[in-house]
Order: C-alpha cells, then structure tokens, then sequence
C-alpha cells in the first residue's frame, strides 16, 4: 500500500467544499469562509487560482483562519511560478500550519496561460513531468526544508493520470463522472484521488439548468475538458457554451442532500478516496452557506 503523508490520510473517506467564493470577500475576511466550512465539519476545502489571488498567500490567509480544516488548491497554475517557489512554499504552509495545506498542481489551460500569464502553452505533459522532478530537487535552507508535504496533479486523460501516480501522491479529477473515477482507479493504484463534484441543491429545473448552464460556460470553451468528455460518450453538439442539457444533467447533481449524498457514494464506489462539492448556488460571488449547511446535516446522519 502506497504510504501517504499525513495531510491526504486525513481527507480519507472524507467529503471536502470546493469553492472560489471567499475571493469575493476583502482579503482579511476571506477566513470567515474557512472558518464557516471548518466549523459544518468538512474536512477541506479546495480553491482555484486564475484571475483571483494567489494560490499560496489565499492558502495562507484561509488556514490562519482555521484549526483543523485542510486547505488544498485545486489547482496552483504550475506557470504562475517556478518549482523551487511551488516546492519551499509548501513546505513552509504545512511546516506552520501541521501539515494541513495540499498542494494540487495543473497545467491549466492554453487561453490562461497564454493571454493571461504570457507563457507559451506547449506540451503540458512534458512540463508537468520536469516541473514536477525540479521540484524535487529544490535546494531549502530554512528550518523546514526537509519537511514532507503533499501534492497531487490535476489530471483528466490517462497519461496525466499516471503522472500524477509516478511523480506525485495522486490526483485531483475535475467535471468528472463516476465512470471517470474508476478509470482514474485504475491507473493510479492506490494513490490518492480527490474527485470535484458540482451540485445544486433543490430548485426547479428550470433553475437547475440556468446555474448549471453558467457554471459549464467557461468550461465548454476549454479543449482539455471537451476532450475528457468526448473520451466519456459526448460529442461536440454537447459542447455550445453552457453545454448541453445532457451534459448538465450528468455533470452536475441535481436534487435534495440524499440525492448529493448518493453522487458521492458513486464515486466513492468507484475509487475516490476523497469528494469535494461546489455548490453552485445563487451566484457565483456568494458562498452558498444554506446548502452547505444542509448537505453536513445530512452527512452526519
């Protein structure tokens, strides 16, 4: 059995938050967001890094907020800085915070990395792969320099997917299915796999599909996601921004916390170790904290 450290051990069979909305809030109050997740019993909480904070200052603002919540990015762009930088900064955030902060890794996506950061976007799989062993070879002077951290690689096809088994301690799956999270199973053995789930929570369908429509907007237009999609039976009649009615309907959960719950007992029946769930709510800007509520209620049931 592939040993973890200690800061994925933690989120085993665990259901995490998946969120963006504390950047909708001043800097100094962001940890309130944190601080509401920890409290509802939720293991961790994921957040992005595109046209908002930086990945590892956000990392440090939401754990200084809490005590025992986990904090992992989902993903720090591997282009917004180098390997030593992604490598001493993890080490220092679990060397502060007892090895609650997991460092997930992507390549992104070509219009963010190219329009955005000014980089040129080529052979992702080969970057990752050098990022990745530059990282391990990151000279630390500081008191912390030896101290362990996890990482894990944001990964949808199956080269990605064994990267993240190979040079790293597993994965994170985005707008995936649970037929997704099997096939990632197999290829990563027993390393670690943390799945994205998007749900709304009750609403009319109506309703359902105006907040999973604006949540696929983005995503519809990015060729990495389109790709994985296409691996798993969709064609690009699917892919008009929003995304189809059909590829809503599997792609986001829509339905009562029960519903919510059984969508990750599938993908935890298929091999995730671990589901964190965005909750698309009203808007994209506030933090959905009803539904949240609701969903750890029944949780703890």
């Amino acid at each position: 059995m592939n040993e973890w450290p200690s800061s994925l051990e933690r989120l085993r069979g665990t259901v995490g938050i998946w969120t963006s909305t504390h950047e909708t809030l001043p800097a100094g109050q962001s940890g309130n967001v944190a601080l509401e997740v920890e409290n509802l019993g939720y293991s961790a909480m994921w957040i992005p890094e595109a046209w908002g904070r930086e990945s590892f200052t956000s990392s440090s603002l939401l754990l200084s907020a809490t005590s025992t919540l986990t904090i992992a990015t989902g993903i720090a762009n591997i282009w917004g800085r180098d390997a030593v930088s992604a490598a001493n900064a993890a080490k220092t955030l679990n060397a502060a915070y007892t090895d609650r902060f997991v460092l997930g890794l992507g390549v992104s996506h070509q219009p963010l990395v190219e329009r955005l950061r000014g980089h040129d976007y080529q052979s992702p799989l080969e970057v990752m792969r050098e990022y990745l062993t530059a990282m391990d070879a990151a000279p630390m002077l500081a008191p912390e320099g030896q101290h362990t951290y996890a990482r894990v690689v944001a990964a949808l096809g199956p080269k990605m997917l064994k990267l993240g088994a190979t040079l790293a301690n597993g994965v994170h799956t985005y707008l995936v299915t649970p037929e997704h999270t099997a096939i990632a199973r197999d290829i990563v053995g027993d390393h670690f796999i943390g799945v994205e789930q998007a749900v709304v929570l009750g609403e009319s369908r109506e309703e359902f599909l105006r907040r999973a429509h604006a949540y696929l907007e983005i995503y519809t237009g990015l060729e990495n996601y389109r790709n994985n999609w296409r691996r798993l039976g969709f064609s690009d009649p699917d892919f008009v921004r929003g995304g189809s009615d059909r590829l809503c309907d599997v792609m986001v959960v829509h339905g009562n916390e029960h519903a919510v719950l059984a969508a990750v007992n599938e993908h935890r029946d298929a091999g995730a170790d671990h589901v964190c769930l965005q909750v698309l709510g009203e808007d994209m800007t506030t933090p959905p904290l009803h539904e949240w509520r609701l969903i750890a209620a029944a949780l703890e049931q």
